[in-house]
């Protein structure tokens, strides 16, 4: 008998477009024969809470419980549950005729968000963007409800992850195993009754959920829990981003209370020999990458050598059976990177697995997904944009690797113009001397319009001590190379690496600024170094100048470590000035006030020329 397969993603993740991971999984099981259906659990939910009828109960059961957060929501409610639909709609097809209506300054209630604008939004959007002006009024219309819904009814609640608070640096069970006891909400009640009904429309033999991040992980154990009542018959896995680096020191038995089977690293072979194990065609020796419960004893079961399945020879992710329709498109911030993330419908594809480079010492390097680097051939790449584009109607394309190698990308370019086919795509890169003047005009021309990097801290002292490969003359003359084509350039920026010191970081922001200002970057975000257990900063904490202080590890999850930095700065008091420069920057202001002023505190005068990324341009 073939195992009848449901892969679900959980709440919630990302609301533009589905996360690929089932797609993925479907793909290589349809190629094998087994039977499968993925469910995106995450935007059937989503769009079930922003219904008329729901937000009435949101509104009843707040004043049940005597919580009224928000009162300026709360003061116009009637308009909030009329129009909650009207909205949803737009946001899922931007209709010209309905963006004349949302942008009527009265058609719309005023909430906490949208009073806050106070302007005439004309500045940003113009007269002729009416339905980009729109979309920002009604995400501003969803995201009042959202915060009323968290501060009301559901404190777990969030668009893009649920209960993520109690899933963090979680080395003990404990809160999620207490929190797993109490009743559920209004929301959660929701997710079961729409996984309730798919499972009562068709008999499955095993459920998988992907855990891509700590915010999806609660909500997989609800289901779970659920399915464990009410169809115990039914078997269940767990694997994805969260289990594969989070959970690999896996000893404590009590998630197994809930599900049956966590897999490691990639879904592929796992799940393969999970159904075989199910349909008894092998017994438990013959699993890999697979954690079970034996004799109430966490077992490691992996059969080595574990079956090889090359990036290569993978088939197309299949999207069949996604709801292509339900996806919305969000407008939040006006950062013009920011928003390739919330908006629009992605396909999303790996070009290669894993990190061509895997040396940078602040990542996750010795893990599967970045340390274990395959490639494919242009032509193999082609044949599956060209299946995916058929499936799910859609052109646009983000390839989500951990850093797109050049000359891959070179040859997909070539390949994508030879067989003619359109489409629109970004990824992540390293700034590397390869992307020249040439190769950049190359990729604009096959349809890239963005791309991510890591410039990290903007020190050459700590890009040599992260390994990064690259320094600041280099990130300039390539980031520009790309912005002269047209191709937008997005910097992950980094403060608090270990030893980084108050003259470092005020020199990196001044870096920062003058590539903005030479048009090199038009995006950015800055972010705190985190030490993880899996770097090379994380495993040998010494080499780096740094104090690992816990968490002490009780059996469940290891990845974020608290650390102590004895000759760093006071990284955490940085944050708030480097992101209020950083928003100056983005809008193309700001560029002549002094770095000092954007902290609350003294800091040191920069020490970088103020012609330095002009000189190294030249």
């Amino acid at each position: 008998m073939p195992v009848n397969t449901l892969l679900i993603t959980p709440p919630f993740t990302q609301l533009n477009t589905a996360y690929p991971a089932t797609a993925y999984i479907k793909g290589f099981l349809d190629s094998k024969g087994v039977k499968t259906t993925q469910m995106d659990l995450s935007i059937e939910l989503f769009t079930a809470v922003f219904t008329r009828e729901f937000i009435d109960a949101i509104f009843k059961q707040a004043d049940l419980l005597k919580n009224y957060d928000f009162p300026l929501v709360w003061k116009q409610k009637e308009e909030y549950i009329n129009k909650v639909e009207t909205v949803m709609n737009y946001l899922r097809v931007q209709e010209v005729t309905a963006a004349y209506q949302i942008n009527h300054k009265d058609f719309l209630p005023h909430g906490h968000r949208r009073i806050k604008l106070e302007k005439d939004l004309s500045t940003e959007f113009g007269m002729l963007g009416i339905l980009d002006k729109a979309k920002h009024i009604a995400t501003l219309f969803v995201e009042e409800l959202g915060d009323f819904i968290n501060a009301n009814v559901d404190e777990f609640f969030s668009f893009t992850r649920y209960a993520e608070s109690i899933a963090r640096a979680a080395s003990s069970f404990d809160t999620i195993d207490e929190f797993l006891q109490y009743e559920t909400t209004l929301i959660e009640d929701e997710m079961l009754y729409i996984l309730d009904q798919h499972l009562q429309e068709n008999k499955y033999d095993l459920i998988c959920f992907t855990v891509p991040f700590p915010g999806n992980l609660f909500s997989a154990l609800r289901c779970a829990q659920f399915i464990k009542q009410e169809y115990p018959q039914i078997q269940i896995a767990m694997g994805g981003g969260y289990p594969n680096t989070e959970l690999r020191r896996l000893s404590d038995p009590r998630i197994f209370e809930y599900v049956d089977f966590i897999s490691l690293d990639d879904g592929e072979s796992p799940l393969l020999r999970i159904t075989e194990y199910i349909a008894s065609k092998i017994g438990v020796e013959s699993l890999e990458r697979t954690y079970i419960l034996q004799n109430d004893k966490v077992i490691y079961a992996n059969k080595l050598p574990n079956t090889i399945f090359h990036h290569k020879n993978l088939p197309a992710p299949s999207y069949v059976g996604l709801p292509h329709n339900k996806y919305l498109s969000f407008l939040d911030v006006m950062n013009p990177m920011h928003r390739m993330w919330s908006d629009g419908r992605w396909n999303k594809l790996t070009i290669s697995h894993g990190c061509y480079w895997k040396q940078c010492s602040f990542c996750d390097v010795t893990l599967d997904y970045i340390g274990n680097y395959e490639n494919t051939t242009a032509d193999d790449l082609v044949n599956k944009i060209e299946k995916i584009v058929a499936e799910t109607g859609v052109t646009g394309f983000h390839f989500v690797d951990e850093a797109a190698p050049p000359k891959m990308l070179r040859a997909l370019a070539n390949k994508l113009l030879e067989r003619k086919v359109y489409i629109t795509w970004w990824t992540n890169i390293r700034f590397e001397k390869t992307f020249t003047r040439e190769l950049c005009a190359l990729l604009s021309k096959s349809g890239c319009i963005a791309v991510t990097g890591g410039l990290e801290v903007a020190s050459d002292r700590l890009l040599a001590k992260m390994k990064k490969g690259v320094d600041i003359g280099q990130v300039a003359r390539v980031t520009k190379a790309f912005s002269d084509e047209n191709i937008m350039v997005h910097a992950y920026l980094m403060y608090g690496f270990p030893t980084e010191t108050e003259q470092e970081t005020i020199d990196s922001l001044e870096v920062v600024r003058q590539l903005f200002m030479h048009n090199c970057i038009q995006s950015g975000f800055w972010h705190q170094f985190a030490c993880t257990a899996h770097s090379p900063v994380g495993k040998n904490p010494d080499e780096f100048g740094i104090k690992v202080t816990g968490p002490k590890f009780k059996g469940f999850a290891e990845n974020d470590l608290y650390h102590e930095d004895p000759t760093g700065a006071a990284h955490h008091l940085y944050s708030q000035g480097l992101n209020i420069a950083l928003n100056n920057y983005l809008n193309h202001k700001g560029f002549d006030i002094p770095l000092s002023q954007y902290f609350d505190f003294k800091t040191p005068n920069t020490t970088i020329n103020s012609q330095l990324i002009k000189n190294y341009l030249k």
